[in-house]
């Protein structure tokens, strides 16, 4: 917990640092590429640094961590941590690493605030961001130790690359030496890593769109804004050999017998037809609804593959909106005024950003508490999503 000492200081300080966080972010980024140009290889996201994304991410983090431990004393906002976790481990995050970025991180708090910060401001923000370092480290090592291996990139040879509706692809992958395979849950995602025409590495997580456990296959829509789908889409070919890593992701099929509800738009359906794949397989006799929404039905990526699966369950049923109206489909976006939701029901939901704040607040207005809904954020947003 902050302590009683830091604590009065960040609460009197938050709202300064808080506007002021997105201008130190650039600061940030720029002393620690400009000290170790290697993180650029193979870790940070090129794209998301052009874009802006990634230091509206960080500044996002800093300012929801120490607003939590100010408004929640005594505790941590443990979700989203471990949702942090999950895709720092799923990068190869290291404890070393959190000292790297403390350190240029903090020079640029400092030129930033040159003109107010004192010694006490910045110890009690030196405690904030050790508080936050030290939670993700303790459960980033417990995940690398759950792991069948120590190796953070595996080669997996593309034994198929198909198309899989408008712009989206799917890849089946094999795996191509003897590295012990860690089962996959459904819904769970893996990092993929590819050089880039420039012989930039560059990585990008996608959630396991088939079947779970030691398989893996993944879809991806090419992103006219990212650099690692159209090098997938264009350049890999079956034959070719990827980095692959473990798999990681805590939003996975919760035990039980509660009717389960798979929200998803567009390439969101990923982790939903994955969770529907394993219940079917599973023979589960759980009351299933699945929601889907996308711009056309020839942009369903994974159509085939959940209607089969929707068809294998008897407790199953499917509704589908479309913006470009269709025969037995819903026309517009995807309202749950229009659904009559289970009770008891356990939400999951994958899609863009908006998407999903729109139909977590529908749900919890419809009467499915926070705690069973479970959702999935890509991009370096997950801290907005709360």
């Amino acid at each position: 917990m902050l302590s009683d000492k830091s604590f009065p200081v960040i609460e009197a300080t938050l709202p300064l640092v808080g506007s002021r966080i997105g201008d130190i972010t650039p600061k940030f980024y720029s002393r620690l590429f400009a000290a170790h140009p290697e993180l650029l290889d193979g870790l940070f996201s090129r794209s998301n640094q052009r874009s802006g994304s990634q230091q509206q991410a960080l500044a996002g983090s800093i300012a929801a961590f120490a607003s939590h431990l100010v408004s929640n004393p005594g505790t941590l906002p443990e979700t989203v941590l471990s949702r942090i976790a999950h895709r720092h481990a799923s990068l190869g995050i290291t404890e070393p690493q959190y000292h790297v970025v403390y350190e240029h991180l903090f020079a640029a708090i400092a030129e930033d605030l040159a003109e107010v910060i004192t010694p006490e401001i910045a110890e009690a923000w030196t405690e904030v961001y050790w508080l936050m370092a030290d939670a993700l480290i303790k459960l980033e090592k417990g995940l690398y130790a759950a792991q069948a291996n120590g190796e953070m990139w595996s080669p997996w040879k593309v034994a198929s690359k198909t198309p899989a509706g408008t712009g989206s692809m799917t890849f089946i992958l094999q795996a191509a030496d003897d590295t012990p395979i860690t089962e996959a849950l459904p819904g769970q995602y893996i990092s993929v890593k590819v050089t880039l025409p420039d012989g930039l590495r560059q990585v990008r997580q996608y959630s396991l769109s088939g079947d779970a456990g030691t398989s893996r296959s993944f879809t991806t829509k090419i992103d006219d804004g990212g650099e690692v789908s159209p090098v997938l889409h264009n350049d890999v070919e079956v034959g070719d050999v990827l980095g692959i890593s473990n798999p990681y992701g805590e939003i996975t099929l919760k035990d039980g017998n509660g009717p389960v509800v798979l929200a998803s738009a567009g390439i969101g359906c990923t982790p939903t037809a994955s969770i529907l794949r394993s219940l079917a397989d599973s023979g589960s006799d759980r009351r299933i609804l699945v929601l889907h929404a996308e711009s056309n039905l020839d942009s369903w990526a994974l159509r085939g593959q959940m209607t089969d699966d929707v068809e294998r369950l008897d407790a199953a049923e499917l509704q589908l909106w479309l913006e470009e109206p269709q025969a037995g489909a819903k026309a517009g976006f995807m309202s749950l005024r229009e659904v009559d939701l289970p009770a008891d029901a356990s939400l999951y939901l994958c899609g863009p950003l908006p998407f999903m704040k729109h139909i977590r607040n529908e749900a919890i207005n419809a009467g499915i508490p926070a705690t069973k809904i479970h959702y999935e954020v890509f991009g370096p947003d997950i801290w907005l999503a709360n």
